[in-house]
C-alpha cells in the first residue's frame, strides 16, 4: 500500500524518444515523491527532461518503463480512455502560450473544462464567472483574448485550470511570455492557490522563480541532480462541496450537452473568422468540384472511347500484314492473300469476314475533281463494321464474284459531287478515269478508323484489285466470329491456322474484345 500523503509518486521512470541508432534517452531511472499540498518546481535547462518529466507527471505522456502512482493507485497501465478522464478529475494546466481559443470569451475559455466534465451551462458559467472574478477580472468576462494583455491571459488561463477543481496544477514556465510586473502578480496567484491546499508543481529555468517553491527538483541531462527542501507543506487542499464533480449529470445528458457545445463553439469560429471560413469552404467546394469533373470526364472520356471500339464490331478481330504495330519492316510484308479470305470464311467459328483494301486517287463527277480514298471491302464489311447505310443498297456476294463497278460514297463525297439537292443514286463517278456506279449511300460520323472529312468510297475487293489498284494482297482482313464462341479462343484458332499456311507468324491481330477490355479496366483504375 502506497503512502496516502503522497498524491503523485513515480519509480524508477524512464523515457527513450526514437528508434534503432537514433533512439535518445530522455529521462533516466527518476524517481520522485509529491505530497499532497506541496509547491515544487523542478529547474532545468532547455533540453533537460524537465517539459518530459511534467508531459508524464500531467498524464499527457506516458513513460517508456517505470510505475506511476497518483493517490497511491498505479496508473502505469493506464488506456488513453482513463488518463484523460484521470486528467479531468485531477489536475489543471497552465502554459505559457496560454492556448485559449481565439473564437471564444474569457469566460467561455475558462468554463471549456467543465464541458467535457459534464456540468450543465448554467453552472460552468457561473463557477467560471466566480474563478474570474477572484482573479480580479470581472470587469473582463466579455473579452476575447486578442483583447487582454499578456498577464490578464494567463489569469484566464489559471482560472481555466482549476475550473475543473484544479487539485494539482501543472505549471509550465507560466511567466515566461509576461513582463516583470504581470509575472509577478502570477507567482502571487500562484503562492495563494499553494495556502488553498493546492498542489503546484512549476516548470521553470529561472532560479529567482523557482525559489518561491517549498521544494526545488533540479533535473541535469535527464537524471535528478539535486533536491532540495526549503519550507515545510502548509495544508492539504479541502474538499469543495460545490466543485464539478457533484454538479455531473448522467451520460445522455453529458453527451447531448457535449454535442451542442461544440456545435455552438464551430458556429462562433466561423462567425469570428468570415474571411477564413469563406475560404475554406471556397477550397471544399472547388475541390469537391474539381473532383467531380475529373470523374465525369473520365467516365465520358472512357464512355465516348468504348462507344468508338464497338463501332468496330462485337466478337471481331483485324488481321494486318507485320510482325505488330508500329514495327518498321511492316510495311514492307505483304502476306494477307484473298485464299486467306477463302479459307477463313470456312471455318465453323467464323460468323463473316470482309477484306480490306485502300486506294487513294481521284474522284471525278462532270466537272468536279477531288482526292479521296476508294475502299475495296467485302459484302460484309457494312455489318460488321456497324456502317448506316442511309440510301440505296449494300453490294452483294454476286457484285463480289463478277467483280461489279458499283460503289457506295459517305456523306463528305455526296455533298462535295452533289450538293444538297442532287440524288446519287444511279449515277456513275470516275476513280482513276474507272467508272464506279453509286448504288447507296453511308454514314461514317461513328465509325472508328475511317476519316468523315475525307472523300471515301467503299467498292467489292475484287473489283478494286483487279481492275483499279492491281494489287495481289489484302491490306487487313476483319473477322467476326460467332457470339458463341470466345474471342480468345478463336484468336488462337486463326493464328494457328494462318501461321501454317504462310509457314511463319508475318501477320498481327488485334482483337476488339480484349482491347475493350483492357480500356474499361485501365479507366476504370484512373477513375477510382
Amino acid at each position: 500500500m502506497k503512502n496516502t500523503k503522497n498524491i503523485i509518486e513515480i519509480q524508477n521512470i524512464n523515457k527513450y524518444f526514437g528508434e534503432g541508432e537514433n533512439r535518445v534517452h530522455i529521462l533516466k531511472n527518476i524517481s520522485l515523491s509529491i505530497e499532497k499540498g506541496d509547491f515544487v518546481s523542478i529547474i532545468g535547462q532547455s533540453g533537460s527532461g524537465k517539459s518530459t518529466l511534467m508531459n508524464i507527471i500531467g498524464c499527457l505522456d506516458k513513460a517508456t518503463s517505470g510505475k506511476y502512482y497518483i493517490d497511491g493507485e498505479d496508473i502505469s497501465d493506464f488506456t488513453a480512455d482513463e488518463l484523460s478522464e484521470l486528467r479531468k478529475r485531477k489536475f489543471g494546466f497552465i502554459f505559457q502560450r496560454y492556448h485559449l481559443l481565439s473564437s471564444l470569451n474569457a469566460q467561455e475559455n475558462v468554463a471549456l473544462p467543465a464541458i467535457y466534465a459534464g456540468v450543465d451551462h448554467d453552472n460552468r458559467i457561473e463557477r467560471a464567472k466566480k474563478l474570474l472574478e477572484k482573479l480580479e477580472l470581472s470587469n473582463k468576462l466579455k473579452n476575447k483574448p486578442n483583447q487582454l494583455s499578456g498577464g490578464q491571459q494567463q489569469r484566464v488561463s489559471i482560472a481555466r485550470a482549476l475550473m475543473n477543481g484544479g487539485e494539482i496544477i501543472l505549471a509550465d514556465e507560466p511567466t515566461g511570455a509576461l513582463d516583470s510586473k504581470s509575472g509577478i502578480m502570477v507567482m502571487k496567484i500562484l503562492n495563494q492557490l499553494h495556502e488553498e491546499g493546492h498542489t503546484i508543481i512549476l516548470v521553470t529555468h529561472d532560479k529567482g522563480i523557482a525559489s518561491q517553491a517549498n521544494r526545488i527538483i533540479e533535473i541535469k541531462d535527464g537524471e535528478i541532480f539535486n533536491d532540495t527542501r526549503q519550507r515545510e507543506i502548509k495544508k492539504e487542499l479541502q474538499e469543495d462541496k460545490k466543485s464539478i464533480n457533484n454538479l455531473k449529470k448522467n451520460k445522455f445528458q453529458v453527451a447531448k450537452d457535449q454535442f451542442f457545445e461544440s456545435f455552438n463553439m464551430s458556429v462562433s469560429a466561423i462567425i469570428a473568422h468570415k474571411m477564413r471560413s469563406l475560404l475554406t469552404m471556397l477550397g471544399i467546394i472547388i475541390g469537391i468540384a474539381s473532383i467531380v469533373c475529373v470523374v465525369a470526364i473520365g467516365n465520358g472520356s472512357q464512355q465516348k472511347v468504348l462507344e468508338n471500339i464497338s463501332s468496330l464490331g462485337t466478337n471481331t478481330m483485324d488481321i494486318f500484314n507485320g510482325e505488330g504495330m508500329g514495327s518498321r519492316f511492316s510495311n514492307r510484308i505483304k502476306s494477307l492473300s484473298t485464299t486467306d479470305v477463302d479459307i477463313l470464311e470456312k471455318q465453323s467459328y467464323v460468323d463473316s469476314v470482309t477484306p480490306n483494301s485502300t486506294s487513294s486517287g481521284t474522284i471525278v463527277y462532270q466537272n468536279k475533281s477531288f482526292s479521296g480514298n476508294l475502299k475495296g471491302v467485302g459484302a460484309d464489311y457494312f455489318d460488321v463494321r456497324g456502317v448506316k447505310i442511309t440510301d440505296g443498297r449494300a453490294f452483294s456476294k454476286d457484285d463480289e464474284q463478277n467483280l461489279s463497278s458499283v460503289a457506295l460514297i459517305d456523306e463528305n463525297t455526296q455533298k462535295s459531287l452533289f450538293g444538297e439537292n442532287e440524288n446519287p443514286i444511279g449515277k456513275v463517278i470516275l476513280f482513276n478515269k474507272k467508272p464506279l456506279k453509286i448504288i447507296g449511300t453511308v454514314e461514317l460520323s461513328n465509325v472508328i478508323g475511317l476519316n468523315s472529312s475525307e472523300l471515301n468510297v467503299f467498292a467489292p475487293y475484287t473489283m478494286v484489285m483487279n481492275k483499279v489498284s492491281g494489287e495481289k494482297y489484302i491490306g487487313s482482313i476483319t473477322v467476326k466470329v460467332k457470339n458463341d464462341i470466345d474471342s480468345q479462343v478463336a484468336q488462337k484458332s486463326i493464328t494457328d491456322l494462318l501461321k501454317a499456311k504462310h509457314g511463319k507468324k508475318d501477320f498481327f491481330i488485334m482483337n476488339t474484345d480484349t482491347l475493350k477490355k483492357t480500356i474499361e479496366s485501365t479507366t476504370g483504375t484512373r477513375r477510382y
